[in-house]
């Protein structure tokens, strides 16, 4: 567990969107208890007796979900605080059985500061909100304080994925990472080509939301750093 603590502003906009169906509300009211996961938990042995991998920001959850089912060994963690991305993924869960999916519906802060020290295998931070106006630049969620507890719930050649159509949070994420290597070597960026970080990896699934990026011409940029030893 962490001793730091993040600051009390949101990184998030609005929770929920249109109102939720009645099967949504069923699954929000019945599945979402049983597949909860607190931050109390987290350091349980049960949690440790598989590779944990983690994805902050989920939307509408088909990233993890299609991870989930052509990975039963992995135990996939997710946290969201919009109710919609919530629902949606509960509804993939009961379709398709998943039994190693675990859900924070919040912000994902309150959970990653209780992940014992090495004890997750990959970190997913896909398409995160851009806050464009610079005064809220603060609130993105790729920040000095995200990167250092990263490093710390990494455990090594640990692989962390950052994806965005945003050029520049992909400025951003980079410079980041370069400031926080200034100070502790953690993270390695193994790109040498241009195909590197503009060719998705295999094992990426297209969402709604990275195919509607496409078609209204925004172009999705893959990085993949590796948490060196």
């Amino acid at each position: 567990m962490s001793d730091q603590a993040f600051p009390d502003y949101r990184l998030f906009g609005r929770r929920q969107d249109r109102p939720l169906k009645a099967r949504q509300r069923r699954l929000m009211q019945d599945l979402l208890p049983k597949v909860a996961i607190t931050k109390d938990e987290i350091d349980q042995a049960a949690y440790k007796a598989r590779p944990i991998w983690l994805e902050i920001g989920f939307g509408g959850g088909e990233h993890l979900a299609w991870h989930a089912a052509r990975n039963p060994d992995v135990l996939m963690i997710g946290a969201e605080p919009f109710i919609n991305g919530v629902a949606k993924l509960l509804a993939a869960i009961d379709e398709q059985k998943l039994d190693n999916v675990r859900i924070l519906h919040g912000d994902a802060r309150d959970l990653l500061l209780h992940f014992p020290a090495g004890s997750v295998e990959r970190l997913f931070v896909l398409h995160p909100d851009p806050w464009p106006k610079k005064k809220h630049h603060k609130r993105r969620i790729v920040s000095p304080l995200l990167l250092k507890e990263a490093a710390r719930i990494l455990r090594s050649d640990a692989e962390m994925r950052v994806a965005s159509d945003i050029p520049d949070y992909i400025r951003w994420t980079l410079m980041h990472l370069q400031m926080h290597n200034k100070n502790s070597e953690d993270f390695y960026w193994s790109a040498r080509r241009k195909t590197d970080w503009a060719d998705a990896p295999e094992d990426w699934p297209q969402t709604r939301y990275e195919a509607k990026a496409i078609r209204e011409g925004r172009v999705p940029t893959y990085l993949s750093f590796r948490r060196l030893p």
